[in-house]
């Protein structure tokens, strides 16, 4: 390890020396702990009796090996405080962990599994004009093996019954929610304990690394939420690590969080490289696809508000970090979860930006769940809603999300959103998901979504399967299928999706309707949506298309019976007469035409 690079917050690969290094003469254990006045290892090696380590290198790290320490074997540090007091403490740099709430660090290798996957790893890469339709997923509550709380899939069982599931239905990414180790079921992975270890709810490292081989040979990628902005409180972890502050703030005022946790001292460069390690780990030893940053505003501003100011630590952290993880990992996706209008999240370090390459669209999100919670007779006085984000859409590489955070905490589903009675919704909501999947940007639905569920997301159930057993809700999921297929399917949805070239309104303008009409484009494609989200019907007459267009061919209509709709489904082409194009939009619908040109 480069230890000047270590304390400058330089390093990236700290966890090659760092932690418990397994070789054939047994474990050699390491750990940083400056204020230390002594430490002794304890683990199932020695009957948890104490082994001395040994200061090393300046007096800040420290070692020792242990001929007799083999994988598998559970560990702790047990740290003296300068006044004498002790506390055990889990491994920062563990590779493994027991199952909650036992704490130990347990001894690892990462050797055993020999990817598969290079095929994939040689083709991937950011996918600026590739499309990206992705499946977030919770892997402890998507699907259980029984009713209980803890009836979990491992990480390789999951695979067998997800990837069949995400090729069905046209996701061809699955974002998993935080698998660092954590304490608490009910942080749902963001508040850790271990950044180097999987949690064992759902098996060990090498099963994880075969969760992510299998998607990749299934041509799916792999994305992992990734924290580094606060930690879990618990004692047995980072909290007070060597008797002193070492990886937060010693005062509350900017020590704690929004959350109750401790927030990182980015100022520190032993705290960055540590985090910078921990997530050239997960890309590195997983084969992660990518890094999606939770909590990006409360790195720019001071603890998240633009009002305390920008936090300059933090933001240089984000810059070499990023830049960093790039230059080691050129194809694979960096993305932020930021809810503020920062400049330059998706602009390269290089620029003056951030270094991330997509930014979620949390603005896009907002505004159109409120439009859709709204009395149809009121929506045409927020007709802008659903404008407005294309006024800004172009200043950063927009990704469109509807995460977990939107079917939690009294917010309710995204279908259960949609305003009016039970069967109101369901309309209306095949008409948002079409509308979702025109609109420029990658693509993010939490899962639960597709089958159009009602009750909000609880991370000790599994989502409600039952719900397919009902036709309305059967049909939902063909539509969310269909749609996300011919998403995959269509160059013009994601070709050119952070180009203006790729868009263009026919219809923005608030008349007192609820009718949107645009186009989206590629060089050798051109797609056209028409949407009424009123609940009056509309008749569009007299549209009049760029180009020399000779008809248009039908795609998707949200009010086709197969999807639970009104109408009879016809593949009859639509060609102008003289004064234009003549389509009559059935209420809360869309329609997707495929647009056909005269040869030249």
């Amino acid at each position: 390890m480069d230890f000047y690079g270590f304390y400058m917050g330089e390093e990236f690969e700290a966890w090659r020396y760092l932690g418990a290094q397994v070789s054939s003469h047994g474990t050699t254990f390491r750990t940083f702990a400056p204020n230390a006045l002594r430490i002794s290892l304890i683990g199932d090696f020695n009957q948890w009796q104490e082994t001395p380590m040994e200061k090393i290198y300046d007096g800040n790290f420290w070692e020792v090996t242990v001929p007799e320490a083999k994988e598998s074997m559970r560990y702790k540090y047990r740290i003296y405080r300068q006044d004498g007091s002790f506390l055990d403490h889990c491994d920062p740099y563990g590779l493994s962990s027991e199952l909650r709430p036992h704490n130990a660090s347990v001894i690892c290798s990462l050797k055993h599994h020999t990817f598969r996957d290079q095929e994939w790893m040689a083709g991937r890469g950011a996918a600026f004009r590739q499309a990206v339709n992705i499946y977030e997923l919770h892997a402890g509550s998507w699907r259980k093996k029984g009713d209980g709380s803890e009836d979990w899939y491992s990480y390789e069982e999951l695979a067998k019954l997800l990837i069949p599931w995400l090729k069905k239905n046209g996701y061809n990414y699955v974002e998993l929610m935080p698998l660092s180790e954590h304490p608490s079921d009910e942080s749902w992975g963001y508040q850790n304990t271990g950044f180097f270890a999987p949690t064992s709810r759902y098996g060990t490292p090498r099963q994880l690394q075969k969760f992510v081989d299998l998607c990749h040979q299934n041509q799916i990628g792999v994305l992992l939420d990734f924290v580094p902005v606060h930690f879990a409180v618990d004692d047995y972890a980072l909290w007070n690590y060597d008797g002193t502050a070492l990886y937060e703030y010693p005062h509350r005022d900017v020590g704690r969080s929004e959350w109750g946790s401790c927030n990182f001292m980015h100022s520190r460069g032993e705290v960055r490289s540590f985090l910078q390690s921990a997530a050239c780990y997960w890309l590195e030893e997983y084969h992660f696809d990518g890094l999606r940053m939770d909590a990006v505003r409360n790195l720019i501003y001071w603890q998240g508000q633009p009002e305390r100011g920008e936090n300059h630590p933090s933001l240089q952290f984000l810059r070499t970090m990023n830049e960093g993880l790039k230059k080691r990992f050129p194809d694979a996706m960096l993305i932020a979860e930021d809810s503020t209008n920062y400049p330059g999240v998706t602009k390269p370090v290089s620029e003056g930006g951030l270094g991330f390459d997509y930014k979620w669209d949390l603005g896009w999100m907002h505004d159109t769940l409120c439009y859709f919670q709204t009395e149809p007779r009121l929506r045409p006085e927020h007709y802008h809603e659903l404008t407005f984000s294309m006024q800004y859409y172009y200043q950063e590489r927009y990704l469109l999300p509807l995460s977990h955070d939107e079917v939690v905490h009294g917010k309710a589903t995204i279908l259960q959103k949609m305003y009016g009675a039970y069967e109101d919704k369901f309309p209306q909501g095949r008409a948002f998901y079409l509308y979702m999947m025109a609109h420029p940007g990658k693509k993010l639905n939490f899962m639960g979504n597709e089958i159009g569920q009602l009750r909000e997301w609880d991370e000790k159930r599994e989502q409600d399967w039952c719900l397919l057993d009902f036709p309305i809700h059967n049909a939902f999921l063909r539509f969310m299928r269909e749609i996300n297929i011919l998403y995959l399917n269509t160059p013009a949805l994601y070709q050119e999706d952070y180009s203006p070239s790729g868009f263009q309104w026919l219809k923005s303008d608030q008349d007192g309707s609820c009718c949107y009409i645009f186009e989206r484009r590629c060089q050798k494609q051109r797609i056209l949506f028409l949407f009424q989200f009123s609940d009056q019907p509309y008749s569009v007459s007299g549209l009049s298309l760029p180009g020399n267009v000779r008809w248009l061919e039908p795609l998707i209509n949200t009010d086709w019976q197969e999807y639970g709709g009104q109408t009879k489904k016809s593949k009859a082409k639509h060609c102008p007469g003289k004064n234009g194009f003549q389509i009559t939009l059935t209420p809360f619908s869309g329609q997707c035409f495929k647009i056909t040109e005269n040869e030249s």
